[in-house]
């Protein structure tokens, strides 16, 4: 008897042992969180439902602050487009390679010997997709599809038409296709389909849209959804902010639709802040209570709505107040899915996922540092150094003051010397631009 159990048990093991460690490694495979990240493109600060902007309704948006974490010092790199795109896919302050201004074409883009978030993932086993905007460079080796992203679909500029038939500029991999669809419309439909074909593996999707940026363009769909407001700018910026929230909502809805929800991490941000200095192009973004625009480095040019939702992982509706900045987004995202951080990739970037679960107290940075051209600034606490113009080194206590109107360098000049020491040791680690009409400074 005892043997004919023994043997009933061998053969049930060997039916089914395979698929049941199969089914498990499955499991351990699907536990892996998906990574979403969610960019928006010269977005006012004031321009969102968690901060308070009334005319714009952004309900898909709100929901990842409801749902998740909000930052109220969220920060980025750079003032404009593409410094701030090769901060967030290197995790370094994009000044230590060299990539502080756009590209204007040519051989200008992102250094090849810089690797990728999507590189990072890839060798971790992770489907990887962009969608949307590129901006790191034209040339065939600095191709999105050469930089880790399996698919892609998008544009390599820093600015596109939305409205379609304007030629064969999108492309699907490395072929140029046209588009009949309003784009921002368009860039949803493929984060869609993306998360549809990979509901079944660890992906990391990284969801660019140009909008708000310009040219101010919108399809009656979302121009009818403001009857009420008059400025002709502020409404079409309202319209596209609305074909923005709506794309955020159906990749929110295609989650939940795959039981994807709780596994996902998603970050949500804008590139830089809104376009509101006379000369730039202006998009009728507000920045309120934040001075300064996009191209500055003052707080309307570097600190951007900035959300975190992770269902399954991080508290709902949490305020964290700490200076964090989008360089955490690689080391966080990796530390999410088990992945090894090397001290040789020397990141700038920090995992946030011990200071949002209270595990650790102290704050991700004890400093966070800005370079653009001839404009230089460093953050330290409540504290902020900034030269954005011919005025000088202003001081400013953004606790205080966070439309730094209060100028505290001459009050307070042992804390002024201090930082700019400080900004002064970090710029030795960054070279020269490679490209653009930035000259390296330093603060004596």
């Amino acid at each position: 008897m005892r043997n004919r159990l023994a043997f009933l048990c061998l053969a049930i093991g060997f039916l089914f042992g395979p698929a049941a460690s199969v089914g498990r490694a499955q499991e351990q495979k699907k536990k892996r969180p998906n990574i979403v990240i969610i960019l928006g493109d010269d977005m006012g600060y004031a321009d969102v439902g968690f901060h308070g902007c009334k005319d714009i309704p952004t309900p898909h948006i709100d929901s990842l602050a409801k749902n998740g974490v909000r930052f109220t010092s969220g920060y980025v790199s750079g003032p404009y487009c593409s410094p701030t795109r090769a901060g967030l896919l290197s995790g370094r302050y994009q000044n230590r390679f060299g990539h502080e201004f756009n590209p204007a074409g040519g051989k200008q883009g992102m250094p090849i010997d810089q690797v990728t978030i999507a590189q990072r993932f890839r060798a971790i086993g992770y489907a990887t997709a962009l969608v949307g905007k590129w901006h790191l460079g034209n040339e065939a080796k600095m191709h999105p599809t050469e930089r880790g992203f399996q698919e892609y679909f998008g544009f390599l500029g820093g600015a596109h038409p939305y409205l379609p038939g304007k030629g064969k500029d999108i492309f699907r991999g490395t072929k140029a296709i046209e588009e009949k669809e309003y784009l921002t419309d368009a860039l949803s439909r493929e984060a869609v389909s993306f998360i549809d074909k990979h509901a079944n593996d660890p992906f990391l999707l990284y969801l660019a849209f140009n909008a708000v940026h310009t040219p101010m363009q919108a399809t009656d769909k979302y121009f009818n959804r403001f009857p009420n407001i008059k400025d002709t700018q502020r409404k079409t910026y309202a319209a596209m902010m609305s074909a923005l929230d709506d794309a955020v909502g159906q990749v929110l809805a295609k989650l939940r639709e795959k039981g994807l929800e709780e596994d996902t991490l998603i970050f949500f941000f804008s590139d830089n802040g809104g376009p509101t200095m006379v000369g730039t192009t202006i998009n009728g973004s507000i920045n309120f209570p934040l001075r300064g625009s996009k191209r500055q480095l003052l707080e309307g040019g570097v600190r951007v709505p900035f959300v975190m939702q992770w269902k399954g992982r991080l508290p709902a509706g949490k305020t964290y107040d700490q200076p964090i900045i989008q360089l955490d987004v690689l080391p966080t995202s990796l530390a999410a899915a088990g992945a090894e951080v090397k001290a040789e990739w020397k990141l700038d970037g920090v995992n946030l996922l011990p200071f949002l679960e209270d595990k650790n107290k102290d704050a991700p940075h004890e400093m966070l540092f800005w370079r653009f051209g001839a404009q230089r600034a460093a953050r330290k606490g409540d504290w902020k150094m900034v030269s954005y113009d011919k005025t000088g080194i202003h001081l400013y206590n953004l606790k205080d003051d966070i439309g730094e109107s209060k100028n505290l360098a001459a009050a307070r000049p042992e804390i002024l010397r201090d930082m700019q020491k400080a900004w002064s040791e970090w710029d030795r680690g960054n070279i020269a631009p490679l490209w653009g009409g930035g000259k390296k400074v330093d603060l004596k």
